[in-house]
């Protein structure tokens, strides 16, 4: 079996996220959203087809070199986004681009609000699931909390991707950030279906 195969196997068998305490306060937040976090926080999935999964990741690979150099954590990577992606009912390309311009694709990223990790999510979500122990700068708890919070923003929109990257930024009536996000989308991760 070569030896890209061998890791994509590997990578699709195994993902466990690591905790840390914290604990934050913030405004209340729209029930609805919470418990939808609420519900998936602790579910995963994968791919359903392992040449689907091989195919996926080893063309996002190429393309995420130049981001992530180490061949085994790029893929790691992308198995997570593609899980966290399907699971919340998002195209993994587009939460690429979500990354792209919300971090460039740093795990460790700190915005001057306190936003943390590749996509961003503020600390306060953790307080309002009651579960300060999650760890934001765990890659699969930060796309879990991002990739959920994008859907229900999709959703709330009626699928106008516009304003829900624009609520996901919380720059609702620019369009500044969604124009950048479908700009990185369309040139750097888009697959066609």
């Amino acid at each position: 079996m070569p030896r890209n195969t061998w890791i994509v196997f590997c990578l699709l068998l195994s993902l466990a996220p690591v905790t840390m305490a914290s604990n934050q306060t913030q405004p209340p937040v729209d029930p609805d959203l919470r418990a939808l976090l609420m519900h998936t926080v602790s579910q995963a999935d994968g791919f359903a087809d392992a040449f689907d999964a091989e195919v996926w990741l080893l063309d996002m690979s190429t393309r995420l070199r130049r981001y992530i150099p180490d061949e085994a954590e790029r893929l790691n990577f992308l198995q997570l986004v593609h899980r966290e992606a399907r699971q919340a009912g998002l195209k993994p390309d587009m939460v690429l681009a979500v990354i792209h311009v919300e971090s460039l694709f740093d795990r460790y990223a700190l915005s001057r609000v306190g936003a943390q990790g590749v996509m961003q999510v503020m600390p306060f979500w953790k307080s309002e699931l009651g579960r300060p122990e999650d760890n934001l700068i765990d890659l699969a708890t930060n796309l879990r909390y991002g990739c959920t919070i994008l859907k229900y923003y999709l959703e709330r929109e009626k699928g106008d991707l516009r304003r829900a990257l624009a609520r996901y930024n919380g720059s609702l009536g620019s369009h500044r950030y969604p124009d950048k996000v479908q700009e990185y989308w369309y040139r750097y991760w888009y697959v066609k279906d």
